[in-house]
Formats: structure tokens, sequence, C-alpha cells
């Protein structure tokens, strides 16, 4: 009796030890990694959010540590991961919109909205120079609508100017899309082994949510820039629909992803494999049809009334072959290939091409068959694309992690 008795009453205390001490290194390791942006960042809002965002990482590692209060909701790694979205995404996206400090990105989306609501164009029909480049598609111009409203409007400063910095539509529209993804009531399945069951795996599944959002790429895109937000939030939405079966609302979803840039486009491919595999022919062509058709009638009009200037610059310019070069400028390998010369352009383009069909005879040849297996074989394909592509930066490969681990974690959520 003296040797199983103490057993049950000291494994568990050992496990929440356990679980709070890794918690606590991962916060530490996240502030390591904001702490090296004020010392090799040349950009300012990324010194500014990294300085920031290690003593909110800090401060998460420090509350995991906590006990527990009798049960896992109250517990200090899931209060950790809350400080570190306040200290490492919340508070310096508020101190960056006040000082009117961001990446050069929100300047591009605010001056697309006010291109939009005066010209009816997001696009100069001859740009001056790099600046003057609009390099998304016409519905990121939406998210710089409301500064071009306010300031109409004669509110653009105090307030009603921090109101319509395009940072904070992107990330209500990418919370949005996230909290729908979320939400959405997949087909019931049998529980596979590495689901959550019961009320803990939700618990889990909650908790690693909201420490992917406070994680230092998300945070730094959420302060910094907010661009590719709404894009991936949107994907997400996508992949669940499709693993949910509902085909119409997953070929919306698609289509206003297409919307916004043109990288989200093999995500249709995806996710008319994933329905063809799962519900049939008919849902996947329906999804198709809403997906394209509705890309298309959404960017079409900028498309017809002025092609050069699309092309030029949605096209061309983030491929590294518009006027001026792209600052996209990584040390990627497909970079590295364009900077040989038009040979090892083409070679970079070639590859690329040749990773797409891979990826696409993969999805003929093998479909996936549920949202985390779409959403990994979308990311493979993104990540090999903006490794091989002409010009790219690291951080794009955010985007593919981000949908691989998310839609994992909705997925337990929903099977707890």
């Amino acid at each position: 009796m003296t040797d199983t008795l103490p057993r049950p009453l000291i494994r568990p205390d050992r496990r929440a030890r356990q679980r709070r001490s890794w918690w606590c290194a991962g916060w530490a390791g996240c502030a390591g990694w904001a702490g090296l942006f004020p010392l090799v960042s040349p950009l300012g809002p990324h010194r500014t959010w990294g300085a920031l965002a290690a003593v909110g990482y800090l401060l998460a590692a420090a509350v995991a540590l906590l006990p527990d209060r009798g049960d896992r909701r109250t517990g200090g790694p899931e209060r950790a991961g809350w400080v570190a979205l306040g200290g490492a995404a919340l508070l310096p996206l508020a101190l960056l919109v006040g000082a009117g400090a961001g990446q050069s990105e929100v300047a591009v989306l605010a001056r697309a909205g006010d291109l939009l609501l005066a010209h009816g164009s997001p696009y100069l029909d001859a740009p001056a120079g790099p600046g003057e480049v609009t390099p998304y598609l016409p519905g990121m111009a939406l998210f710089g609508l409301p500064h071009a409203l306010l300031h109409r409007a004669g509110a653009g400063t105090g307030a009603g100017g921090l109101l319509g910095d395009p940072r904070l539509w992107c990330a209500a529209a990418f919370l949005a899309a996230l909290r729908g993804a979320w939400r959405v009531r997949p087909v019931r399945q049998r529980t596979g082994a590495g689901a959550g069951t019961g009320a803990a795996g939700c618990v889990g599944a909650g908790t690693a949510a909201v420490a992917l959002l406070a994680s230092p790429p998300v945070a730094l895109a959420l302060a910094a820039s907010g661009v590719d937000l709404p894009l991936t939030g949107l994907l997400c939405l996508a992949l669940a629909l499709g693993g949910a079966r509902r085909p119409t609302g997953a070929g919306l979803a698609l289509a206003a992803a297409g919307a916004l840039k043109w990288t989200a486009w093999p995500a249709v491919a995806v996710v008319v494999a994933l329905l063809a595999a799962t519900v049939g022919r008919r849902a996947a062509l329906r999804c198709a049809g809403f997906a394209v058709g509705g890309t298309a009638l959404l960017v079409a009009p900028w498309l017809l009334r002025a092609p050069g200037a699309v092309v030029g610059q949605v096209f061309a310019f983030p491929l590294g072959r518009g006027a001026w070069p792209t600052p996209a400028a990584s040390p990627l390998p497909g970079r590295l290939l364009a900077d040989l010369g038009p040979a090892g352009w083409g070679a970079a383009v070639g590859l690329l091409l040749l990773g797409g069909a891979a990826v696409a005879l993969s999805l003929l040849l093998r479909p996936p068959r549920c949202a985390v297996a779409a959403a990994d074989r979308l990311a493979a394909g993104l990540t090999l694309a903006f490794l091989l592509a002409p010009a790219g930066r690291f951080g794009y490969l955010a985007l593919p992690l981000f949908l691989s681990v998310f839609v994992r974690l909705a997925a337990r959520h929903r099977t707890g």
C-alpha cells in the first residue's frame, strides 16, 4: 500500500509542473526572438515591436509558472497566453497606430483606399516609383477605405485618424474569419486518436490557439503590417468549410480571399479536391464555380479598365519583373537564382511551375479527405512557392505554418 498510494497524488502535480515549465520556456524563447529585433532590424516599427514584445513575453513566462487554480481553465499557461497576446500584439499595435508608425504596406493600403474613393481604381496608370505601386488585387483596397472616408469627412486627425488605420481593419477581418472557422460545425466523424477528448481537449486547443495568435510571427504582423492577415483568416475559413462539406460557403470564402491576393488561388484546387473526395463531383464543381466566378466578378472590372496597370503592379512587380525592384528580397532559393540574371530567373520560374505541378498531381492521386490534410497540402504548396519565387520574404512562410497549425487546433476543438 505504501508503494502505490503516493503515486496518483504525485504524478498529476509533477505533470502540472512540467507543463508550466514547458510553457515558461516557450515564452522565454519568444522573448529572446523578439529581443533580437531592436538589435538587428533596420525597420523602426520592428525595433519598437521587439522591445515591447520581449517584455510581454517575459511577463507571460513568469505567469506561466503560476500554479493552477482547481482546473486547467485557470492555470498559469492559460493566463500566460492572454498576457502574451496583450503585451506582444495588442499593446504594440495600439502604440504603433497611435504614433503613425508601420511597415510600408500600411501606407500602400491607405493610398489604395484614397485612390479607390477618388478615382474608382486603386491603381495609378503611370506610377512614378515603387512607392506608388499597389501590388495587391482590388479587394485589399477595401481596408484602406476607412482611412479615405474619414479624411474626406474631415475626421482624419485624432481618434478619427487612428480608426482609419488599415491595420485595425485587417486585424478585425482576420479575427472574424478565424472565429468563423473555429465555430464551423463539421460532419460528425469518429474521433481520431490524435483528437482531444472531453473538456480537457477543448481547453488545450483554445489555449494553444491563443498562444498561436500571440506568437512572434503573428504578433509582429498584427502590430506592424497586417496586410497578410485577412487572406490568412479567409483561407482558414475556406478549409474549415470545405472540411465541413459546405461547398457554397467554402467557395465564397475562396472568392473573397482570391480578390485580395493571387497567392490565394492555389487554395481553390486544394479545397475542390477535398470536396470531390468527400462529397462528390457536383459539390466540388459548385465550390469551384463560386470561387472562380466570385473572384472574377470582384477583379474583372479593374482588370478590364486598366489591364496594363493591374498586370504590371499586381503580377510583374512582386515577381521582380516590374519597372522597379521589389523590396521583397530575402535570400531564399528562388531569389538567389533570379539574381543570376535572366537564365536564373527563368530557372526559378521553371522550378516554381514544376513544384506546382507536383502538388497538383498529388491532389489527383491522393486527394485530402479532411480539413487538416487539406491544410497540410496547401501549406506544403505555398511553402514551396514562397521558397522558389523569384522574389520573396522569410515572413511569407508564416502563412503556411499558421494554416497548418490553426486548422489542426480548430479540428481538435470541434472533436473535443
